[in-house]
C-alpha cells in the first residue's frame, strides 16, 4: 500500500509539472474579466458577479479585440487508438452570439494566432534551431518579422501598437514594429525551476501590459508577479504564499492587478490584488521586514514610555525610588 502511495504521488508530481497551464484571462472596454481554466471560459463583472460565457472549451489563450468580440479555441484529444487531435476557432460577439471561426480541423492550429494588436495583425513563433517570428495582417497575408537564433522562447505578447514582447531563456525582449530587436532586462529570474515544458525550464510565462507601457511577467516557480517600467527597471510587485503558480494576470481599469493562477492538480482560479496592496518595489519581502522591525521598535519605545509613567506615578505615591534598567 505504502509502494502504491509513493507511486501516485510521483504520477501526480510528474503530471503537475509537466502540465501545459493556460495564459488566458483578457478584459473588455466594460471592464468585464473574462478569463479560461481549461472547461470553459468565465466571465466576472465589475461588480463582482461570475458566469459561464463559454461552456465546454479547452484553450489556453484568449484575445478580445476592439470591438470587445472575444476569441478562443477549442483543442481536443481523439484518444490512444487514433492519436490524433483536433481543433477549431470560436468567437463569442459583443451581442452574446457565439459563432465558429475555424470549423472543426484536425491537427493543431497554423497559421493564426490569438496574440494580437489593436488592428487585429497576429503574431506566432516558429521555434527550430534558428527560429521565427511571424505576423498575420487582416488580409492574410503572412510576412517574417525576424529571423534569429534564440534560445527558448516562451509566450509572446503584442502591444496595441504591434511592439513584441517575449521570454528568451532567462531575458526579456522587445522587437519594435521598425524590427528592433532589444533586450529589456538580462535576467528576469532564477534559472532552475521544478516546472518543466518540452523538457526546458520555463520560469517565465504569461507576458501582459498596462496602459502606462509597463509590462508585466509571471514568475511561475518563484510565485512572482515582475513589473518592468518604461526604463527597464525590474521589480516584484506580487509574491504568492500558497502552492498555486502565477501564470499570467492583467491590470483593470482602477489599478487592480488580477492574477490566474495554476494549482499543483492542475485546477485553475483567479484572485484579484487591490492597488493599494501591490508592493512598489523590488524589496517586497524587504519591506515586510521593515514594517515589522518598525513596529516592533514602536511598540517597544511605547512599553518603556508607559514602565516610566508607571514608575513616576507609584514613586510620587510611595515616595520610593525606582531604577530602571535596559
Amino acid at each position: 500500500m505504502r509502494k502504491l502511495l509513493v507511486v501516485c504521488c510521483l504520477i501526480l508530481a510528474c503530471t503537475a509539472s509537466t502540465a501545459h497551464p493556460a495564459i488566458g484571462i483578457v478584459k473588455d472596454s466594460r471592464g468585464n474579466i473574462f478569463y479560461t481554466d481549461l472547461r470553459q471560459v468565465w466571465k466576472i463583472t465589475p461588480g463582482g458577479s461570475k458566469t459561464m460565457a463559454v461552456r465546454g472549451v479547452h484553450t489556453h489563450e484568449l484575445y478580445i479585440d476592439e470591438q470587445d468580440n472575444l476569441f478562443g479555441e477549442h483543442l481536443w484529444y481523439n484518444g490512444e487508438t487514433k492519436d490524433t487531435w483536433g481543433h477549431y476557432v470560436w468567437c463569442l460577439k459583443s451581442n452574446g452570439v457565439l459563432v465558429k471561426e475555424i470549423e472543426p480541423t484536425e491537427g493543431f492550429l497554423t497559421n493564426y494566432s490569438f496574440v494580437r494588436d489593436s488592428a487585429g495583425n497576429m503574431y506566432w513563433v516558429e521555434r527550430f534551431t534558428t527560429s521565427r517570428i511571424m505576423k498575420k495582417d487582416k488580409t492574410g497575408g503572412v510576412t517574417k518579422l525576424i529571423e534569429h537564433k534564440f534560445g527558448f522562447i516562451g509566450w509572446l505578447f503584442a502591444t496595441k501598437n504591434g511592439t513584441l514582447y517575449f521570454t528568451e531563456s532567462n531575458k526579456l525582449r522587445r522587437l519594435s514594429p521598425n524590427g528592433k530587436l532589444e533586450t529589456v532586462v538580462e535576467n528576469i529570474g532564477s534559472r532552475s525551476t521544478d516546472f518543466m515544458i518540452m523538457g526546458r525550464n520555463y520560469e517565465s510565462y504569461g507576458i501582459w501590459a498596462d496602459d502606462a507601457d509597463n509590462v508585466y511577467v509571471a514568475m511561475l516557480h518563484a510565485k512572482k508577479v515582475i513589473r518592468i517600467s518604461r526604463d527597464g527597471k525590474p521589480e516584484t510587485i506580487f509574491r504568492s504564499n500558497s502552492s498555486w503558480m502565477i501564470t499570467s494576470g492583467l491590470i483593470d481599469q482602477v489599478g487592480n492587478l488580477w492574477v490566474l493562477e495554476n494549482s499543483p492538480t492542475n485546477e485553475v482560479r483567479i484572485r484579484k490584488i487591490e492597488r493599494q496592496n501591490l508592493a512598489t518595489n523590488d524589496a517586497g519581502s524587504s519591506m515586510m521586514s521593515k514594517t515589522h522591525l518598525t513596529i516592533t521598535i514602536i511598540t517597544m519605545l511605547a512599553v518603556v514610555i508607559l514602565y516610566i509613567i508607571t514608575g513616576v506615578i507609584l514613586n510620587k505615591r510611595g515616595n520610593k525610588t525606582i531604577q530602571f534598567s535596559f
